[in-house]
């Protein structure tokens, strides 16, 4: 089995040391950037399974070059940043970041979400490559598939369609759509959502879901800001009408 590849993207340089050596010894195979524009590079280069991702960069900041890296991949992405303030990781998440790590961290919890965000990702490709399987079976079945009027989530082929048009949505918004599906009429509480969607080990907070289902909302809403398919329970999070 090849080892997990994992990009580093970091500027100051005892910290790369710090980062490399101990991911090394995890058993990762590491690629280092010191700016923006090379870890672009590397990026398409390497095709990393996580990166790993700091806000304050020369030449291309950290955010745009997650916003141009969630366009091209799907690979998690854990920012680094000595930005405490709330807002900062709004934008990081809402550019598309999977998680947020707030600089001084301890080396541990770093390697700790780490080892969970790629165990997501090799949890997501064995479930895709079973869904693949059994499209290609020649079994009468269609699989697991959702049909709310328009709106069609096929759990099999990850496809969605409002209309006969297909929506693309990032990996998070078809697991969190995929979630709802499961359970509509049912009121789910933001950190039911996060624990089931993210996992009980995420530490982004339940912003996180709040901002997945704008973008949901954008996505298979007639009118997203007056949502009819994704219902707001006050006080408590989200129903899920179809």
């Amino acid at each position: 089995m090849s080892k997990p590849k994992v990009l580093v993207v970091e500027d100051e340089p005892a910290l790369i040391d710090t980062l490399e050596y101990n991911l090394t010894k995890q058993g990762y195979d590491v690629s280092i950037a010191a700016d923006g524009e090379q870890a672009l590079k590397l990026a398409r280069s390497t095709l990393p399974d996580l990166i790993l991702l700091d806000i304050m960069l020369p030449v291309i900041d950290g955010l745009e070059v997650c916003r141009i890296l969630r366009q091209e991949m799907t690979a998690p992405i854990l920012m680094l940043t000595a930005r405490a303030d709330e807002v900062d990781k709004i934008v990081g998440l809402e550019m598309g970041a999977d998680d947020y790590l707030t600089k001084p961290f301890s080396m541990r919890e770093l390697l700790a979400r780490v080892k969970a965000m790629l165990r997501r990702v090799r949890l997501t490709r064995e479930e895709l490559a079973q869904e693949q399987q059994s499209a290609d079976a020649p079994a009468g079945g269609k699989g697991e598939q959702f049909r709310f009027d328009n709106l069609i989530v096929d759990l099999t082929r990850r496809e969605v369609l409002v209309g006969d048009a297909p929506i693309h949505l990032k990996p998070k918004e078809h697991d969190l759509l995929a979630f709802l599906a499961r359970n509509r009429g049912i009121v789910l509480s933001r950190d039911l959502i996060l624990e089931r969607v993210w996992g009980w080990d995420y530490d982004g907070g339940s912003r996180t879901v709040d901002v997945h289902i704008r973008w949901l909302r954008e996505k298979i809403e007639t009118d997203p800001a007056n949502p009819r398919r994704i219902v707001t329970v006050r006080s408590i999070g989200y129903r899920f009408e179809g």
